[in-house]
């Protein structure tokens, strides 16, 4: 039995998963709600106990980077250690990985139906890259090393914005009067969005009565898809090029020819606008480059236990090569 954790800054979801043949069989699921929590393993040991199960090995990607067993969360006050983790829930064999990586091991498990194609590009064998925005940026790798992909993960959605024209620029000024340091997290995450929103609402851009002055990603985000305010639809197709931008330099640098996966919890949840011609207009405009990129697939994940499943590849990898023993 393996234990598998998906740990974001708004919900933590664990789940017991089965090997079977060769596959991972979905015994048992729970959500909880991050902040109500002091840390993971308070959350981990509430399911254990609940459950009355006990697995053999358990994962857990973190929101965050996990450097030599230790990571601080990006969207949460944890401090959280893997070996301590493992000691707090009497189970030696426990991993800690990034909660990108855990998507990107997910990718393999995924069936075309958890799949949506923005571009079709040209199918081929190579280097895979994810970008998931929600709470957070996440961004992480799989390098094709000529028989299988291996996963690694990066903190990409922390490196500096890149803005593309001058209402970009503008909106640069107003996130550094902000925060000082802009990364791309500042705008491609659902507090970005709202970032977004406030700057344009601040410009003018349009009637903002109907969201009112603190507007929510949500409301923003749903008011946009139903055409119902103008200040959120221009507000999300801001957002969207420069997330059209961003999964380009993404591709590029990971030279991604295998394809581009648009996971997260947002991405799914404004489909009708991701299908439009922002996104890959943003996404293809590299210049010299855009031939590479027209060949490259881009893929929305629509499956949001992507990174429950990954986080359970992950442990049966590691299992197998028997490498994750905490003591």
């Amino acid at each position: 039995m393996i234990l598998a954790g998906d740990i974001g800054g708004t919900n933590a979801r664990l789940a017991y998963f089965q090997p079977q043949n060769g596959h991972l069989r979905l015994i048992s699921e729970r959500v909880f709600p991050s902040r109500e929590y002091g840390g993971l393993g308070e959350i981990v040991s509430k399911f254990l106990q609940d459950a009355a199960a006990k697995p053999e090995i358990a994962c857990f990607g973190i929101a965050g980077p996990v450097h030599n067993g230790r990571v601080e969360t990006s969207n949460l006050p944890w401090v959280i250690e893997q070996a301590r983790l493992a000691k707090q829930i009497q189970l030696p064999a426990t991993l800690l990985i990034n909660d990108l990586e855990a998507n990107a091991w997910g990718i393999g498990a995924l069936s075309p139906q958890d799949l949506i194609a923005l571009n079709p590009g040209e199918p081929s064998v190579g280097n895979q890259a994810v970008i998931a925005p929600g709470t957070g940026l996440g961004e992480a790798g799989l390098f094709w090393n000529g028989s299988q992909h291996q996963v690694f993960a990066c903190e990409g959605g922390h490196s500096d914005f890149a803005p593309q024209g001058d209402l970009q620029i503008e909106l640069l000024r107003f996130l550094a009067g902000r925060y000082g340091h802009v990364s791309y997290e500042r705008v491609l995450s659902g507090p970005g969005l709202v970032n977004v929103y406030e700057f344009l609402r601040g410009k003018g851009c349009g009637d903002a009565a109907d969201l009112g002055p603190e507007a929510s990603a949500v409301a923003i985000s749903h008011a946009a898809l139903s055409g119902t305010n103008g200040l959120a639809e221009q507000a999300l197709d801001l957002w969207i090029s420069v997330y059209g931008a961003e999964a380009g330099n993404l591709a590029l640098k990971a030279m991604a020819t295998g394809g581009i996966f648009l996971g997260g919890g947002i991405s799914p949840k404004i489909l009708p606008k991701l299908t439009g011609p922002v996104f890959m207009r943003a996404f293809l405009d590299k210049g010299r480059l855009r031939p590479l990129l027209e060949g490259i697939p881009v893929q929305v994940i629509t499956n949001d236990k992507a990174g429950l499943l990954g986080a359970a590849r992950c442990a049966a990898a590691k299992s197998s090569n028997d490498r994750v023993e905490v003591m």
